[in-house]
């Protein structure tokens, strides 16, 4: 787990909370603690340490999260890898991430 956050503001990942039934499988596999469980239900904690992998999304039993995985943060991360540059990614100016 890392506390990194990436840029503000630009997470995808949404929560409703109606649909949460507190089970934590969002919190054990977010790999940057963006969850926690408070009062039987999950809470989003830190958005910006979220990247976007979607973990969470594809392992809620019931359907209460959503994220655009392969968007965003994580893309941004995985583009500069691979070509050796500095993660950007700019979707406050309205054009297409990454």
């Amino acid at each position: 787990m890392t506390n990194d956050v990436y840029l503000k503001d630009v997470a995808t990942l949404k929560l409703d909370s109606k649909k949460c039934i507190g089970c934590g499988v969002c919190a054990n596999v977010c790999p940057h603690a963006v969850f926690e469980i408070a009062d039987g239900k999950a809470i989003i904690t830190e958005k910006d340490r979220c990247m976007e992998c979607g973990a969470c999304a594809l392992n809620c039993p019931v359907d209460a999260l959503a994220v655009e995985s392969g968007v965003g943060c994580a893309s941004a991360y995985i583009k500069g890898a691979l070509t050796g540059t500095e993660p950007t990614c700019d979707c406050s100016s309205g054009s297409d991430c990454c």
